[in-house]
């Protein structure tokens, strides 16, 4: 199995999660993505974590080794 690509990882969020802003980045193997979406509205950090975690599934365990990210509301990324 083949590491995946920032594209790839940025496509896997959008089909589980909708997004107005997602922008991903890395190596293969360590990604960093900044992810803006309306269902973060009111979740603590760790809960909108887990959000995009589960959005990923199994790739999560099987394909991506490290994943950074900053989850804001539409709000919070206008500002």
């Amino acid at each position: 199995m083949s590491d995946p690509t920032p594209q790839e990882v940025r496509d896997f969020i959008a089909a589980g999660l909708p997004c107005t802003h997602l922008d991903v980045e890395g190596d293969g193997r360590h990604f960093f993505a900044t992810i803006v979406s309306a269902e973060f509205e009111g979740l603590s950090r760790v809960r909108r974590h887990q959000r995009v975690y589960a959005a990923l599934g199994e790739r999560m365990r099987e394909q991506i080794h490290a994943l950074s990210m900053k989850t804001l509301t539409p709000a919070e990324h206008q500002a």
